[in-house]
């Protein structure tokens, strides 16, 4: 090894001994007021800043090194200090309070003071009475003291955020200023985007939901490395990147204005409205009043992959609105440019895009696999403008159907009732595949002959009242027993169900919140003859539920009672004919809304106010 090889190994060598080197430092001193004297402290090792030759690049500072210098000095606050030029009484951190005044002190009004509790390791200035000391003295001790909590801050390296900054107001002398500084309100345009080369993408790489956000420009910091290999993974929120940017979702940003560079986000639903301020002589110019500006791009697969994975938006429907908003729906699918059309004085601008809809479907691997769009395409005049348009996009699974629900959250007026049975204790409801099907009652025919529509139900509809009934004629040989397992089972039909869902959208294996069906059997006074069921009464209880601005239905109380009469006689011929009848009321048991005010809300604060200071 020459000598040029050696320079290198000393400099290292003598790096690695002044970061390791130490030099002694004093702790402040233990002092007593009065007639003593000062005490020196042990002193404790600190290590020095490391030296390191010029040209050479400086190390990155390891967590145990040494800590900003903090803007409060404990040894020089004092909270209790209320009167200035006067020593205020048991303030035992007054600098205006001399050996005389401490003697007549009873306590310490402030024992301890220290900066923020949240460190790690911080000092406390700790004030204390020798009442032995004739005459009695103060006390002042500056240690360091441990937070025992495992949630502390160990070291603080962003200095502005031990002070507290007036942060600047935006006005109309700042607000581009502010808006170029900050880019967290939407994401600019293609330039700022960078794309990584076919080679650089994993064969992994997918559109997934995980928890990775970031208002980067750079679309590849969202990188996760797993073990073994390397995995490019979208993120819930992430940016659909197309062919030369992104896939535009304009939206309203400070005001109702629309804001074109917004992102659509992968996995977010959104329905927005904006406007738009144009000037009607150059609406042929504007690129966002075209159908082309939202059909052309081409959604990527997979981010980052350009080639071969990209998917074209296919136009599913353009429905065309007049002036008198008549609707037509166009057959083909072209491409329509908006037109400026002059009729004498009057000018008018037609195809402008209205309504935007996009309908997004991907995999279970978290890939794009078809984009579709709706259009809503009308006439735009003088006196309607600024420009409202409205803007949707879904994300649809493939290969999964949607769960239809009678509503969400609340019951919808039309909608069947969701029902169910509790097999055994512990587990689920257990649903029928017919939503139709699951709470039903007999359906009425013109021939009005229960043995003809044995098996023919009408579903329950949520806030409709409903009766219907039939006509049964029971044979002179059969008997009483007979006739009512029969008529039971035309009443209640296959399978009546234990319970009913108190909203449109309530899950099965919740089965503490659905509401248990109660049955109840009335029967005549005659108590010697045999009972035959006549009649099921079902009666739905519903209270409006959540805010007065939209209430939600909520079912409450569901019963079902089975009316029955004694055994007709026979009084001449074969044949008895017995009336059965379905019938099912819903009732309003909502209180009445009174008028009043929220309570303020109130705060309980477990932790200090500033626990997340700078970040909240």
């Amino acid at each position: 090894m020459g000598p040029q090889g050696l320079l290198p190994l000393l400099l290292m060598l003598l790096d690695c001994w002044a970061s390791v080197s130490a030099q002694t430092r004093a702790t402040p001193p233990v002092t007593t007021e009065g007639l003593n004297s000062t005490q020196a402290a042990r002193t404790t090792p600190r290590p020095a800043l490391s030296l390191r030759p010029p040209g050479t690049p400086k190390a990155s500072v390891p967590s145990s090194g040494p800590r900003p210098t903090p803007v409060t000095d404990v040894a020089a606050l004092c909270v209790c200090d209320l009167t200035p030029a006067q020593c205020d009484v048991n303030c035992c951190c007054d600098p205006d309070c001399s050996s005389m005044d401490f003697s007549v002190f009873s306590a310490c009004s402030v024992p301890i003071v220290m900066g923020d509790s949240q460190f790690c390791s911080q000092k406390a200035a700790i004030y204390s009475l020798n009442f032995t000391a004739n005459p009695p003295q103060r006390v002042f001790k500056l240690v360091n003291r441990i937070n025992p909590s495992i949630f502390c801050i160990h070291i603080t390296n962003y200095k502005p955020a031990l002070s507290f900054i007036n942060p600047e107001v935006p006005d109309e002398n700042n607000f581009d200023k502010l808006m170029k500084k900050s880019d967290g309100f939407a994401l600019s345009s293609e330039s700022e985007i960078s794309f990584a080369t076919q080679s650089d993408i994993p064969a992994t790489a997918k559109y997934k939901n995980s928890l990775c956000f970031s208002t980067s420009k750079d679309a590849a910091e969202c990188l996760s490395h797993a073990s073994g290999d390397t995995e490019w993974i979208g993120w819930y929120g992430a940016r659909l990147q197309t062919s030369d940017s992104f896939l535009r979702f304009p939206s309203p940003l400070m005001s109702s204005l629309c804001t074109d560079d917004n992102p659509a986000a992968f996995l977010v639903n959104q329905a927005v409205k904006c406007t738009r301020r144009i000037n009607l002589e150059q609406c042929e110019e504007i690129e966002a009043l075209g159908m082309a500006y939202y059909s052309s791009p081409k959604i990527l697969r997979v981010p980052g992959l350009r080639t071969k994975a990209e998917i074209p938006i296919t136009v599913q429907s353009v429905l065309i609105q007049s002036l008198n908003k008549t609707l037509t729906r166009l057959e083909d699918s072209l491409v329509l440019n908006q037109t400026l059309v002059e009729a004498g004085d009057v000018k008018i601008c037609t195809n402008v895009v209205l309504e935007v809809k996009y309908s997004l479907t991907y995999t279970e691997a978290g890939e794009i696999a078809q984009a579709g769009l709706a259009l809503l395409l009308g006439t735009v005049s003088g006196p309607v403008v600024p420009l409202e348009q409205k803007f949707e996009i879904h994300f649809i699974q493939q290969n999964t159907k949607p769960v239809p629900l009678s509503g969400n959250p609340g019951y919808v007026v039309g909608l069947p009732l969701a029902a169910g049975f509790q097999p055994q204790k512990g587990s689920g409801i257990i649903q029928t595949t017919n939503r139709f099907g699951q709470l039903t009652i007999l359906r009425s025919t013109a021939e009005q002959d229960c043995l003809a529509v044995e098996g023919i139900r009408t579903p329950v509809l949520f806030g409709y009242d409903m009766q219907s009934g039939c006509k049964l004629r029971l044979p002179k040989a059969i008997t009483c027993q007979l006739a009512v397992q029969k008529v039971k089972s035309l009443l209640k039909g296959q399978g009546f169900p234990d319970y009913v869902a108190p909203f449109g959208n309530s899950q099965a294996q919740d089965v503490l919140d659905w509401v248990p069906v109660h049955f109840i059997t009335q029967a005549s006074h005659m108590k010697d003859s045999c009972q035959l069921p006549v009649a099921l009464v079902i009666e739905v209880k519903w209270t409006k539920y959540g805010s007065l601005l939209n209430p939600q239905a909520k079912i409450v109380n569901v019963t079902a009672s089975l009316l029955s009469s004694s055994f007709p006689e026979t009084n001449s011929g074969n044949e008895r004919t017995v009336l059965i009848s379905t019938a099912v009321a819903f009732v309003d048991a909502s209180a009445p809304a009174e008028a009043g005010f929220r309570a303020q809300p109130t705060i309980d604060a477990r932790l200090p106010f500033d626990f997340f200071f700078p970040f909240v």
